[in-house]
């Protein structure tokens, strides 16, 4: 292996011993026959703040973390977690253990060594997490029509924090972006229109959320992207493809907190959707 590549990190994360997902990081290694990786266990993790000892150590190593968590809390924590930090978190088990619940029409054992009952509400918290993270930031998959909620606006118009809060409290969501000259994906128009929710903030506001990020990856350089006049630009085409769009409420998110946002996107979903407060 070159020498200037940073040997690569994993870590496996396990609230029992973690020899499932040891198992299963070994058999990945083995198939990079002469690449070096060094692996750290964290064995009987069952608590957030160790959880968040561990993240906070993945994302100073760049690790990637392989959970094999059954805590359904933890799960839910590791996952929203890992997304603000911007770690990779690969949960090896939920996938399976879902798959296997649909099959057998049975919830699992939610426990190390089987101690406590895995609750519905979890189960279906942890599945719309997952489902959010897996269609962030303009992600188009052939189970869009599966999204409880879609948002869609230009860059910075909160669309992945709402999305991870909204996953968090149990909604499927997509959020994809608009970009000035393009027209949303096809995939959009295929999927029932009472779900999309298009999301519109103050100009000036927009600048200074972008300048800041902009300085927050190190750069001064704001170019095109912070621009007052191209942001007047972009969000003017976003109003344009909201008008053709009539199904489409607009929400405007300028000076409000994430949860304020989060009720009122609520509000509207469930105006349509009544069947998804009961679920």
């Amino acid at each position: 292996m070159d020498k200037d590549i940073q040997t690569p990190n994993i870590f496996t994360v396990s609230d029992g011993t973690g020899e499932t997902a040891l198992s299963i990081v070994r058999a990945v290694k083995v198939q990079f026959e002469h690449e070096e990786m060094h692996i750290q266990r964290f064995n009987k993790v069952r608590t957030r703040d160790l959880l968040e000892e561990m993240l906070i150590q993945a994302r100073e190593k760049n690790a990637i973390v392989v959970a094999t968590l059954v805590d359904p809390t933890l799960r839910i924590y590791l996952i929203s977690r890992s997304m603000q930090l911007g770690v990779k978190v690969v949960d090896v088990l939920f996938p399976l253990l879902e798959s296997v619940s649909e099959l057998i029409g049975k919830r699992p054992s939610a426990i190390p060594g089987l101690l406590r009952q895995l609750d519905e509400d979890y189960f279906k918290r942890i599945s719309a997490i997952e489902y959010t993270v897996r269609h962030d930031d303009g992600v188009i998959s052939n189970d869009l029509f599966e999204a409880d909620i879609i948002l869609i606006g230009v860059s910075r118009t909160s669309k992945t924090p709402l999305s991870m809060y909204l996953g968090h409290k149990g909604y499927k969501v997509a959020n994809i972006p608009l970009v000035p000259g393009i027209e949303p994906p096809p995939e959009l128009f295929k999927v029932d229109q009472n779900k999309i929710i298009g999301l519109i903030i103050d100009p000036s506001r927009l600048a200074e959320i972008r300048i800041a990020r902009v300085e927050a990856l190190g750069s001064n350089d704001i170019g095109d992207y912070a621009d007052l006049e191209k942001i007047f630009e972009e969000l003017e085409w976003s109003r344009e493809i909201f008008k053709r769009n009539k199904k489409w409420p607009v929400l405007d998110v300028t000076g409000k907190a994430l949860e304020e946002n989060s009720v009122e996107i609520e509000k509207i979903i469930l105006s349509r959707f009544p069947e998804l407060e009961s679920e």
